[in-house]
């Protein structure tokens, strides 16, 4: 599936000359990732020595830890609550970073300047296309989405190159929700009724409810009767919310597509080849039960 936006944008970054040979997942938490044997998966499989791990950063010791891992050959991801703190902290950013104001993917070049991207885009883009059993882009689509962090900032800007798509946007502190919005032209809108997203099209959870318990970020009753459902949250057996919209017939899926997605764009932009998608799906699908 093709990237999002065009390819010449999204890539305008060159990877590093010589491919990281230490590969790290900064966020808080990081235990539940399935990155490490995604990426290990993909690494072994292309026939490339290195090692990628989770590193679970205190909130407040994250710029300290960033600077420590200014060395060369150095790249790796970013999760939850680091992508935006991410964003400010590179000295050069793809586009495509620039316009979410998030990054996922970053590396360091050998005169130490620290370089990031967004690979959430296209990751959930191809995401969506395999839900709702498309070969081309959505159109004509409503769409609702609950969250206004880096998460719901990359679904905006998938949707945005959409033909004819409304965004609604609800989040718990509504003030965020309408600076977001602000930035993603005239076609999304941040609303105050959490009803208004239930009836969309496709409704998206961006939020990380859901990643640690059985909570669902909405109640399912709200929800159009043919609405289909993407939380970007990935848990062992799905989440609460999917497994809920599923007994109820609908078309849901959790996160691992999507991650599985971006880490094969994060793999391109270290090493500049195309990784074995086959073998992270291997991975991904006997580590997540």
């Amino acid at each position: 599936m093709s990237a999002v936006p065009d390819e010449e944008s999204r890539t305008r970054l060159r990877p590093p000359l010589r491919g990281p040979s230490r590969l790290l997942l900064l966020g808080h938490p990081v235990s539940h990732s399935l990155s490490p044997r995604i990426q290990t998966a993909a690494l072994e499989a292309a026939g490339i020595r290195g090692s990628y791990e989770a590193m679970d950063i205190e909130p407040d010791a994250f710029e300290d830890t960033l600077t420590r891992l200014r060395q060369p050959r150095t790249a790796g991801n970013v999760t939850v609550p680091f992508k935006e703190r991410m964003h400010d902290a590179c000295d050069e950013l793809s586009p495509l970073a620039q316009r979410v104001g998030a990054v996922n993917t970053w590396w360091v070049e050998t005169d130490g300047r620290l370089l990031g991207d967004n690979t959430d885009v296209p990751g959930f883009d191809a995401a969506v296309r395999e839900l709702l059993e498309l070969a081309r882009p959505p159109r004509d689509l409503s769409v609702g989405v609950l969250g206004a962090g880096g998460a719901a900032a990359a679904v905006l800007a998938a949707a945005e190159t959409w033909p004819g798509v409304v965004v609604h946007v609800f989040n718990r502190t509504p003030e965020r929700a309408r600076v977001l919005c602000e930035r993603f032209g005239s076609n999304v809108h941040a609303v105050d009724d959490i009803g208004i997203v239930g009836g969309s099209d496709l409704v998206v959870n961006a939020t990380s409810v859901g990643l640690a318990n059985d909570a669902c970020p909405i109640d399912a009753g709200l929800l159009a009767p043919t609405a289909a459902v993407l939380d970007l949250v990935y848990r062992r057996g799905g989440t609460a919310f999917v497994r809920e919209m599923q007994s109820r017939g609908r078309r849901a899926m959790d996160g691992l597509t999507m991650l599985v997605e971006q880490a094969a764009f994060a793999f391109e932009r270290w090493f500049g080849v195309t990784p074995d998608r086959s073998a992270m799906w291997r991975a991904a699908r006997d580590s997540s039960g």
